[in-house]
């Protein structure tokens, strides 16, 4: 029934909302794309960032090693809400990845 669609949509919500809280990083001010593991493609991914959202994620990753170097956490009304946490790299990322894979196929032919 469409009743239990929504509750389990909210549900799920509610739990990724959790698990978001859980995993800390928004403590310290950071969104999921700074957490991105930097291999090759995620470089590359940055460095087609605007320069303001580049700028706006050093600034956040700077923040985020000085206060875990004092293991310190920011004031919760600064913690980054889960509903303001945007996929800012994501769609860059997806780019370089489908731009590498479609070279890689035109390199074996």
């Amino acid at each position: 029934s469409p009743g239990k669609m929504v509750a389990a949509g909210r549900f799920m919500f509610g739990f990724r909302k959790w698990y978001y809280s859980l995993c800390g990083f928004n403590k310290l001010g950071l969104m999921r794309d700074d957490t991105i593991y930097e291999d090759s493609d995620v470089k590359e991914a940055l460095r087609r960032l605007p320069e303001p959202v580049y700028n706006d994620r050093t600034f956040r990753i700077k923040r985020a090693l000085d206060l875990s170097m004092k293991q310190q956490i920011l004031p919760k009304d600064q913690w980054t809400k889960y509903e303001e946490d945007c996929h800012y790299l994501t769609p860059y990322l997806e780019e370089v990845i489908r731009e590498r894979k479609e070279k890689e196929e035109w390199m074996k032919k």
